[in-house]
This record gives structure tokens, sequence and C-alpha cells, in this order.
């Protein structure tokens, strides 16, 4: 299929990635062949983390764009077919932490990704995919006008939103497309406000063994919620291809998502404990979601943006 300005989709490392949406149209890109050692050391050895920044004027522009025309417009710009069986409509106690990450991407269409607010140092860190911050393996192709709106939940946005300022993501996905996650930091809300003081945030773990029970949520662009409502797949962790692995079939539009254990979906009440971000599927009609096992490079990205 021809590539559109509308469209994003990314084949990664033998499997479908590329979770955000826009438009009516998505591509298919070819694998982008991996950076030869030495050149992925030279280019992680000063900082393995890429930190991109918005202005205050950026930061102002980005709140108005996103209307609430524009984002009941976005949401019906893209059909990605019917939800899928094993992903369910979220049921429980809506989860604060939780909601939509509008942006214009590096094409210049407007989409949506999922992310979630997290504990940290500054009260203020998101955590969400990195192809939802940049083209993998490509630093010039960037997003802009990033919102972040816990708790979307068909139009309504109890919390308001939150413009990003920075986006913290490891330097292997801007150069490699390794390392599928990133950690935003976002502004205070109108009145002042941090993020984590408003909505909670989700406890995060790092090199967690994988192999337990999570809850990945994700607003994906499937038929009939279109990205109105959050959806949600319960399954068991398994490694595969560097990764890890659970049945899932929510698609564009849930990137980013938080998979979350010792975490009941049907109540939502329990810790919630972070391990891991809907980043790719193993094809166009999904039955696998992969998320990066989060390491010490994940830790970096994450201290980065907590402490800024």
């Amino acid at each position: 299929m021809p590539e559109t300005s509308t469209s994003l989709f990314r084949s990664l490392r033998g499997r479908v990635t590329g979770l955000a949406v826009a438009g009516t149209a998505l591509a298919l890109l070819a694998p982008v062949p991996a950076m030869a050692a030495s050149a992925q050391a030279s280019a992680t050895a000063a900082d393995p983390v890429s930190v991109l920044k918005y202005t205050v004027k950026e930061r102002r522009e980005a709140l108005a764009y996103w209307t609430t025309a524009r984002i009941k417009a976005v949401g019906k710009s893209v059909d990605l077919g019917p939800t899928g069986p094993k992903a369910k409509p979220y049921k429980g106690a809506t989860p604060k932490t939780v909601g939509r990450l509008f942006f214009v991407n590096a094409r210049g269409a407007d989409t949506w990704c999922t992310a979630t607010a997290v504990k940290s140092a500054n009260r203020s860190a998101v955590m969400t995919a990195a192809h939802c911050v940049r083209m993998g393996s490509s630093p010039g192709n960037t997003n802009t006008s990033m919102v972040f709106v816990p708790a979307y939940n068909k139009g309504k946005q109890p919390y308001g939103a939150f413009a990003v300022r920075s986006a913290a993501t490891p330097r292997t996905w801007e150069n490699d497309s390794l390392n599928d996650m990133s950690a935003l930091v976002v502004d205070a809300d109108k009145k002042g406000r941090k993020l984590t003081d408003v909505v909670g945030g989700q406890p995060i773990s790092f090199d967690r063994a994988v192999g337990g029970t999570v809850t990945a949520l994700g607003y994906s662009a499937t038929r009939p919620q279109l990205g109105e409502e959050l959806l949600r797949c319960v399954g068991k962790t398994k490694r595969e291809n560097g990764t890890q692995m659970i049945p899932c079939d929510l698609t564009g539009g849930a990137s980013g998502g938080p998979w979350l254990a010792d975490f009941d979906a049907t109540t939502g009440k329990g810790k919630g404990v972070l391990v891991s971000v809907n980043a790719s599927l193993d094809s166009l009609e999904p039955t696998k979601m992969y998320g990066e096992v989060l390491r010490s490079t994940a830790k970096k990205v994450y201290d980065k943006a907590q402490k800024s």
C-alpha cells in the first residue's frame, strides 16, 4: 500500500508496530534494518536518553489546538474494523491515571495514543510508547502539539488537559527503533495543580519477572468505540522475540497504554503496577500484543523525566 500523509503503520522486527492512528488509511512500511553495533554504541555513549522539549508558546498552542470539535473529528477519521474478541470494554472503576494522548504526527496528521500518569518525583510524569513521540530510526521526525487527557471517556475530560513539556525516549529508539517506551513530563493544569496531585499515579516496576497476569488498556480505534472508550485485554505475559507478549487484539490508538500487574480488570481495584506499555502487534489482524521488558534503559528514561 502507498504511504499517505494521514497514515502510519510500521513493520519492526517481524511485527507490526505504530499503534497510533491518523486519518482514514494505514500504510505498512518495510522493516528498519538494525544499526551496526559500533554505530549504536557511539550513539548511546554520551547519553542513552534523548529528550524532546516544547516551548511555552508551543504548549499553549497545543492546548488551544485540541478543541472538543477536533478531538471528536480525529476519532471519526479512522475505523479499524470491529473490536476483536479479546478486547473488552473496560467496566471497572474509572482509572483516573489512564487517558488519551493527542498530538500531530511527523506527517502533519492529527492522531492519538494512550498514556498513563505514574508516580514520580516531580508528580508530572506520564508513560507511553516511544513511537507516540517520534518515528524510530528517524531523529528528525518528531510529533508536536502533544496533550494528555486523563480519564477521557466519550468526549468527557473530567480532569482537563495537560500539555506535554518534554518527552524522553531511549536513544536506541531514535537511532535504531529499539526500546519502544517513553516518559513524558506535563505542565500543571490551569489551576496550577500537578498531574498526580489531581489524578494520582500508578507505581512502576523495572526488571519485573515475565510470566504474571496483566491487564492492557487502550483507546483502540476499533468499532464501535473508535477511541472514545477504554478497552482492555487480560493475559499472562510470555517472553517472545526479546520482548514480552500477551494475547490481545487491541490495535491503532491503543499504543502506549499500560500493562498493569496486580490489578483487577473487573473492579479496577489493586495497585495496578505498570510493567510495560502497548508497543506492537503480530499482524494487521492481531492476536498478540508486545511490550518492552522495562530494564535499565527504561529506568534511565523514566528517571530523566521524573527529575526534570
